[in-house]
Order: C-alpha cells, then structure tokens, then sequence
C-alpha cells in the first residue's frame, strides 16, 4: 500500500505544481488582484497565500513559511509512517492525497515564502477563500479517509 500511496501522493504534487505554473505564467505582468471570468460562480486568480488554511494568519511573512513548512513536514513524517502500516487500498491513496497536498504546498513556500492559490468560487460578492490542486486534495484526502474510517470498515464482532 505504501507503493500506492506514495504514487497518489506524486501525481498531486505533479499536478499541483503544474497548475500553478500555468496560472502563474497566464497572469505574468498583470496588476495584482486581476482575475478570468469562467463562469458565473468561478474564477480564476493568483494570490499568494503567507499565512495558512483559508488566509488565517496571513500577515506573518517570512516567519509563517518556515513555522508552517516545518509543521507540514512533521506531519508528512507522521502520515508516511501511518501509509506504511495501512492495509487498506481506500485508506493509502486518501493518505497519499493528503502528503502531496502538504508536499505541494511546502514546495510553494520554500520556492516563494507563500503558498500560490488561483481557484476563486463565489456566489455574487461572497468569496470562498481561493485554493488551489492541493488544498483540494487534502480535502478529498481527509473525506475519503473519513469515509473509509466512518462507513467502510466493518469490525468483526
């Protein structure tokens, strides 16, 4: 489960970083704040994140990328530790979601002392905090191992 885990975990930060890169490149030499209309409820942006989920502590600069990447990285020791002993096909990709969302954006803050995020969903002027491939798939990541933990798993009596 491990070799599975660990692939999940690559493709995410693949991904991630992939997109980020084309956002970023897409949004060279435009004024900060701009953003591309794709529907009525969705945009996309470049924003970069300093502080942590959902813009929380966003003001501490240079200090939050190392707390939070040093964070990260413990806690991506801990999950690597538990997809070695997982079992469970469900259970090793949602961990291995998880570790390439964390690894993503660790990459982000050691390469840019920010976290990049570009997916913009709003209803009329009310903005759900923009994200991007990673935060998406500890997301998934989380509600999969929930749902595997939760609904799944059947314990002989």
């Amino acid at each position: 489960m491990l070799v599975r885990g660990l692939a999940a975990a690559i493709a995410v930060v693949f991904f991630d970083q992939l997109s980020k890169a084309v956002v970023r490149g897409y949004f060279a030499g435009h004024a900060a704040g701009e953003h591309e209309n794709v529907t009525s409820f969705f945009n996309i942006v470049l924003i970069y994140n300093r502080g942590m989920s959902f813009g929380l502590f966003n003001g501490g600069g240079g200090l939050n990328a190392l707390l939070f990447s040093l964070a990260a990285a413990a806690i991506i020791t801990v999950l690597i530790y538990w997809l070695s002993r997982v079992e469970s096909p469900m259970l090793a990709v949602a961990i291995g979601l998880i570790i390439g969302g964390a690894i993503g954006n660790v990459i982000d803050r050691i390469r840019f002392g920010a976290v990049v995020d570009f997916l913009d969903l709003h209803v009329g002027l009310w903005h759900w905090p923009a994200f991007n491939v990673a935060d998406s798939s500890i997301c998934v990541g989380v509600a999969v191992m929930l749902l595997d933990g939760l609904l799944l798993r059947r314990e002989a009596h």
